[in-house]
């Protein structure tokens, strides 16, 4: 098993399950999507270039979806923090994945590049 795929699986559940849908969402939004393993995280790359990755929130311990971009979004559920040009949005993995937002945050990503 490969750093990516051991990632997923060390995940306790609910989170496991949430990350692995993210990614499987993400992966459909477009066929020059590809996942990797970049900076010690799952990293979700188009045409070669990071678009967002996946992590779990230090401080609310749920999974989050970072957009590399974020910046240039003006939507309020993505949060800033500390980051320079990155923005996250936190998930609940106890509830439906707002499936509907995540695959416009994602298109909306795409055409930034």
């Amino acid at each position: 098993m490969n750093a990516l795929e051991d990632f997923y699986q060390q995940q306790q559940e609910p989170d496991k399950s949430c990350l692995l849908a993210l990614r499987s969402i993400i992966l459909d939004q477009h066929k020059d999507i590809t996942a990797t393993w970049k900076y010690g995280m799952p990293v979700f790359c188009f045409k070669g270039k990071m678009l967002c990755y996946l992590w779990i929130h230090k401080k609310y311990k749920v999974p989050y979806l970072g957009i590399v971009k974020g910046k240039d979004f003006d939507e309020p559920f993505l949060i800033q923090e500390a980051r320079a040009r990155m923005k996250i949005m936190l998930l609940d993995p106890n509830e439906d994945l707002p499936l509907e937002t995540i695959e416009k945050i994602i298109q909306k990503a795409i055409t930034l590049y």
